[in-house]
């Protein structure tokens, strides 16, 4: 027993300098954890103030459900996008007129041929025929850039004209 006190005796200085020195290790990587939790903490409370949310949870709940809802009024403007894109092809938007001189006679170019049609060339087409005495005028109906009626050829030139246009 006494060997062994007289052991500890003698390294009892090297294990006070270990422990002193693991503690002294601790101690650091203590005063870094609590920099670091102060860091940490400073942050948390900069992006809490003023919010009035009491925690970081229903921060987070808050934004989901502000998410859902943005996604929900997309799916609804897309939905009303396409719906708008659809009425604006059938939209009889497109038009193109030309004038000339229906009968050769001495006179201007008072007659005319004007094409109102769609994306889809569906529309009518009006002409006006004009000459000293009368002035007569045709209206055509169009499906897909045809007429059941014979068309003139200043007629075709116009549903070509309006066809061309954006």
């Amino acid at each position: 027993m006494s060997e062994l006190n007289e052991v500890i005796t003698e390294q009892l200085s090297v294990f006070i300098m270990g422990f002193a020195l693991i503690i002294m290790v601790l101690v650091i990587v203590l005063i870094v954890q609590g920099t670091r939790i102060r860091k940490m903490r400073r942050k948390y409370e900069a992006m809490m103030t003023g919010n009035g949310v009491e925690d970081l949870e229903s921060l987070l709940i808050d934004l989901r459900n502000q998410g859902d809802m943005l996604e929900e009024t997309q799916r609804e403007h897309k939905t009303m996008i396409e719906a708008a894109q659809v009425k604006l092809r059938g939209m009889k938007s497109k038009v193109a007129v030309k004038r000339y001189n229906a009968f050769g006679e001495r006179g201007n170019d008072l007659s005319f041929s004007m094409a109102i049609i769609d994306d889809n060339r569906s529309g009518v087409v009006l002409t006006s025929l004009h000459n000293r005495e009368n002035s007569y005028i045709y209206s055509k109906p169009l499906e897909g850039g045809e007429s059941q009626y014979p068309l003139s050829p200043e007629e075709k030139e116009v549903i070509a004209l309006a066809s061309q246009q954006i």
